[in-house]
């Protein structure tokens, strides 16, 4: 049964549990596009917050493009799957190939969204990284690695659903971790949407420019 109507009413109801973080100069939303921008849109709204992309590409097994052998992400941080990698004797220019690949469409995406727009200054403020829901978290931890790169004051991770123990285990890993709701059975992170349609390069640049025009904390 869903819980959510659409992202952007995952996001306003992902808001409600960010309020202390409203009107504050230091916050800075960051969306993992494409999924997580209809939702972090709302809690930049929502909490007054400038809103910017970190993107974060996974690196799919060849042939089973679904499986990831890890991520890479905005700044050039890198996670890989050992477990993944060793469990399917990847070679290691195998790895190196589909990096180098994924970073291009990774380039891309960075200028399709942001445009001319440098990425907004993350040192010494309050990063929200968000997403539109969390199942294993691969991409969120690169997303974490590429962020702490960029040395921010504090690092809160908010998703509007996720598996209970995905949550508590990124609890370990980040100031503030929030979950607006942890489903079990979880299935998948689309169960919970009555909407889940995919969200096109067009719709999330729209959504960042009329971020960029209506909030206040620039």
């Amino acid at each position: 049964m869903a819980i959510f109507k659409d992202r952007r009413d995952a996001g306003r109801k992902l808001a409600q549990k960010l309020s202390a973080y409203a009107n504050r100069s230091d916050v800075i939303a960051l969306a993992l596009p494409r999924g997580g921008v209809p939702v972090a849109y709302e809690v930049a709204l929502a909490l007054n917050a400038p809103l910017d992309i970190f993107t974060v590409r996974k690196l799919g097994l060849p042939g089973h493009e679904e499986l990831a052998m890890g991520a890479i992400a905005s700044g050039g941080a890198r996670v890989i799957n050992q477990d993944v990698v060793r469990t399917f004797s990847i070679p290691q220019g195998v790895v190196e190939a589909v990096a180098k690949q994924e970073l291009k469409e990774l380039e891309r995406r960075e200028r399709a969204f942001r445009g001319d727009r440098e990425m907004r200054e993350i040192h010494d403020r309050t990063a929200i990284l968000i997403d539109d829901g969390l199942a294993t978290g691969a991409s969120m931890q690169a997303a974490l690695m590429g962020l702490r790169a960029r040395d921010p004051a504090r690092i809160v991770v908010a998703v509007p659903t996720a598996p209970l123990e995905t949550c508590e285990a990124f609890q370990q890993l980040v100031d503030e971790m929030i979950c607006t709701t942890t489903p079990e059975p979880f299935y998948g992170v689309g169960q919970w949407y009555e909407d889940f349609s995919q969200v096109t390069d067009e719709q999330a640049q729209a959504l960042l420019e009329q971020a960029s025009q209506q909030i206040l904390h620039e």
